[in-house]
C-alpha cells in the first residue's frame, strides 16, 4: 500500500495537491482572514516554498485567475473522480438544508450539476447549483474535509434562532460517521473569523500528515486542532494582569479586565490573544473588545442573551452524500470517486523523521516564529519547485 508521499515521488499524479474552497452561509470574512495569514503565508503555501509540502493548487472563487466553466472544471473533474491529483475540500460557512428553500437557492456555485454543466436548464435558463451539491460530490473523494470558521464549523449565525434554512454546519451535513479517503473526521477551525495563521498551519498539518512527515493532526472532543485550541483566552489575555489585582473595567474603554463587561475569556478556547487575528496583529481582547466566544459552539446564541438557545445544528436535515436535493432535476451518480490510500501503519503522534530531509522539515515546523523567512528554502530550490507550474 502507498502513501501519499510515495504517490507523489514515484510520479503517479501530477504531483500536486488540490484545495476546493466552497462557500455556504457566508460573510466571506474567512477567505479574508485566509489571505492574512503570517505563519506560514497562504503565498508561501501556493509557491511550494514549505518545507515538505508538495505544490498546492488552489480553487477558491475569490482568489481565481479563472473563470465560469474553465473555473468550475476541475470540480467537475473531481466530482467525477477524474481528477489526477489528490483534494482537499474546505468549506467556509453554513451547510443549509436545501429542501427548504422549495425551487430556489440558499448558495451557489455555477450552473448544471457537479458533474456535466449542461444540464439543470429550466426554459433555456441555466439555474444555480446549490453550494450543498458541491460539497456532497467532493466529500468522499476528499483526502480530508475542513470545515474554516464557526458558521461551518457549528452554524454559526446563520443558525441562530429562527434559522429558516435550517443551516449547521459541514459534520451535521455529512453526519457523524463520514470519513475523508484518509480516514480523518471532519476538521474543524472555528472563528468568527478565524485567525489567518489557524487556517494555513491546519491545512499544513494535515498535508504533513499524508505526505508521511508528521503525525496525524491530534483533535479536540470537539474536531479542532487540539494544538490550537486548548487554552483558554484569559491565560494568554493582555488584560489577564488586571483581574489578578481585582481591578475591572465598569465602562468600555477603561483600564482593567472586562469579565463584567460580558467577556466570556475566561472558558472560551481561542488562541487570539497570543497569534493576533491577521499577520500577527490585532485580536478581540488586544485591541480592547471583550470576548464573546465566538469559536465555541452554540455562538451565538449560547454566548449572548437569547431567550431560548439553540443548538449548533439549528435542526439541519441530514442529506445523503453525493444526491442532489429535492428541488434540483435527478441526475446520474458520478464515478466513484478515487480513494487514496496511505501507509498501513498509523502514524504516533510524534512526527518520524527516517532521513536528513524529514529532519530538516521537522526542525522548520518546530521553530518557526517570527524569523520565518530566514528558515525559508533557498531561493534556487524555490524556484525548481515552482517552475513549470504557471
Amino acid at each position: 500500500m502507498h502513501s501519499l508521499g510515495d504517490v507523489l515521488s514515484e510520479g503517479k499524479t501530477g504531483g500536486s495537491i488540490h484545495i476546493f474552497w466552497v462557500a455556504g452561509m457566508s460573510c466571506d470574512g474567512c477567505s479574508i482572514a485566509l489571505t492574512g495569514a503570517a505563519n506560514p503565508s497562504i503565498e508561501r503555501l501556493l509557491r511550494g516554498a514549505l518545507p515538505g509540502l508538495p505544490r498546492i493548487v488552489l480553487h477558491h472563487p475569490m482568489l481565481a485567475f479563472d473563470s465560469g466553466s474553465d473555473f468550475l472544471e476541475p470540480f467537475r473533474r473531481a466530482a467525477r473522480g477524474e481528477l489526477d491529483d489528490p483534494y482537499l475540500l474546505v468549506v467556509e460557512g453554513s451547510a443549509t438544508d436545501d429542501s427548504r428553500a422549495g425551487d430556489g437557492y440558499w448558495s451557489a456555485l455555477g450552473s448544471g450539476s457537479p458533474t456535466d454543466a449542461t444540464t439543470g436548464v429550466v426554459d433555456g435558463v441555466r439555474q444555480p447549483l446549490r453550494s450543498m451539491d458541491w460539497v456532497r460530490a467532493l466529500a468522499p473523494g476528499a483526502v480530508a474535509a475542513i470545515a474554516v470558521g464557526t458558521c461551518a464549523a457549528w452554524g454559526g449565525v446563520p443558525a441562530a434562532a429562527g434559522n429558516p434554512m435550517g443551516a449547521g454546519s459541514l459534520a451535521d451535513l455529512l453526519g457523524p460517521e463520514y470519513r475523508s479517503g484518509s480516514g480523518l473526521p471532519v476538521i474543524a477551525v472555528p472563528g468568527c473569523a478565524p485567525v489567518g495563521d489557524n487556517i494555513v498551519e491546519t491545512i499544513a498539518a494535515v498535508l504533513l500528515h499524508l505526505t508521511d512527515l508528521g503525525p496525524e493532526p491530534e483533535l479536540d472532543e470537539l474536531g479542532r486542532p487540539a494544538w490550537l485550541f486548548d487554552e483558554t483566552v484569559h491565560r494568554r489575555c493582555v488584560r489577564a494582569g488586571f483581574y489578578e489585582e481585582g481591578v475591572f473595567a465598569r465602562a468600555a474603554g477603561e483600564h482593567g479586565c472586562l469579565v463584567e463587561l460580558g467577556c466570556w475569556g475566561a472558558v472560551v478556547q481561542c488562541n487570539i490573544t497570543s497569534r493576533g487575528a491577521i499577520s500577527g496583529m490585532g485580536g478581540c481582547m488586544n485591541a480592547g473588545g471583550a470576548c464573546n466566544g465566538c469559536t465555541m459552539p452554540g455562538f451565538p446564541d449560547a454566548f449572548s442573551h437569547a431567550i431560548e438557545p439553540v443548538s449548533a445544528a439549528g435542526g439541519l436535515q441530514l442529506l445523503p452524500v453525493v444526491q442532489t436535493s429535492l428541488a434540483q432535476p435527478a441526475m446520474a451518480e458520478p464515478a466513484s470517486p478515487t480513494v487514496w490510500t496511505f501507509t498501513e501503519e498509523p502514524h504516533s503522534r510524534a512526527a518520524a523523521r527516517p532521513g536528513e530531509a524529514a529532519a530538516a522539515v521537522w526542525r522548520f515546523w518546530q521553530q518557526r516564529g517570527p524569523n520565518e523567512t530566514a528558515m525559508a528554502p533557498p531561493a534556487s530550490e524555490v524556484h525548481e519547485r515552482t517552475a513549470g507550474t504557471r
